[in-house]
């Protein structure tokens, strides 16, 4: 606006009057603003507007949508966090905005804030486009990640300790004497890619050589782990456990594991992760990685409204949990 002013030769006042159709500017210099504001690609934040005088009170949850692995909303974790945030958001007089955008695209989330629908956004994951979130955040685009934190990071976080997840899972499986554990995830992906990073620095720090073949590349849909527990017994590579990147993969592997007479854990240990609510109830009950998805949802709103007050706001990791349960007790290996 400053920059409109100094280019018009008229007051920022008078530039704010012209862009917001006031009678008090006279058309001609109206226009002539107009057309300046257009050359400079400028916008009227309107959401910033409607949050100084106090008549928007809504946060956009945006989930991307990945049309190659086309994971749906309906996926037990994206519930969880969801109902987190929505107990979250109505604690603080919040209306909640759910929306979907391509994963290719995120920066097209900022629509919502640009437009005035809301006065910030919640981005459930990152995916493979670190660069468009730098880009919201050098626009002052108030917006909060559910994901991991990455180098040149300008965007904030709010995520679980990957690292130590994957490292704990995979502790875990190597202190029941497992041998072989398989990997089951999308490495691209940065919370996965540092979940693969625990997987490595647990095998490493007892002594077990990395072996390319039991990393098996596996987005986040179902029917992706059942192929994977298909191909391996296909190519007869040997494994006596896995760890699955969610929990519904491990719930997938497990029943694919029964098509091949296998059986869990007495041939084939299962550690998951999220500990969604189905993973107590599934059979055998799932040994997984805990996230604390109630605390996700204040820590993401908490950190989304400090942004929008000025505060500075900093990267947050939440507690990951090892959670013991049926598929992976102890029990006498096969000879």
């Amino acid at each position: 606006m400053v920059d409109i002013a100094r280019l018009a030769g008229v007051s920022t006042s008078t530039v704010s009057r012209a862009l917001n159709q006031s009678s008090l500017v006279n058309e001609e210099t109206r226009i002539r603003i107009a057309e300046l504001a257009r050359s400079l690609n400028y916008s009227i934040n309107i959401g910033a507007k409607n949050l100084r005088l106090g008549q928007n009170r809504t946060v956009a949850v945006v989930v991307p949508y990945d049309a190659q692995t086309q994971q749906h909303l309906s996926d037990p974790f994206f519930l969880s966090m969801l109902g987190s945030l929505a107990d979250a958001l109505t604690e603080q007089g919040l209306d909640m905005l759910l929306s979907r955008i391509d994963a290719e695209r995120l920066d097209t989330a900022a629509h919502f804030y640009d437009a005035g629908r809301a006065i910030g956004i919640i981005l459930i994951g990152q995916w493979r486009h670190h660069d468009q979130l730098n880009e919201l955040a050098s626009r002052r685009v108030p917006v909060v990640v559910w994901g991991a934190q990455l180098p040149q990071q300008l965007y904030c976080t709010v995520g679980s300790d990957n690292v130590h997840g994957g490292f704990l899972a995979t502790e875990h499986l190597l202190a029941l004497g497992r041998r072989k554990i398989v990997f089951f995830g999308d490495t691209n992906l940065p919370e996965v890619a540092q979940r693969f990073e625990g997987y490595r620095n647990a095998l490493a720090q007892n002594n077990m050589e990395f072996d390319p073949l039991l990393c098996v590349p596996v987005s986040f849909i179902a029917e992706s782990a059942k192929e994977a527990v298909h191909d391996l017994c296909r190519r007869n590579v040997a494994f006596d456990a896995i760890f699955a990147c969610s929990d519904l993969l491990a719930m997938m592997a497990i029943n694919t594991l029964r098509e091949h007479n296998l059986h869990v854990p007495q041939d084939v240990a299962v550690v998951g992760y999220d500990d969604i609510e189905l993973a107590r109830y599934f059979h055998p009950p799932l040994t997984t990685i805990g996230q604390p998805i109630q605390s996700a949802g204040h820590a993401l709103v908490n950190s989304l409204l400090s942004q929008i007050n000025g505060d500075r706001v900093k990267p947050q990791f939440l507690p990951t949990q090892l959670i013991v349960r049926a598929t992976s007790k102890r029990t006498a290996l096969p000879d």
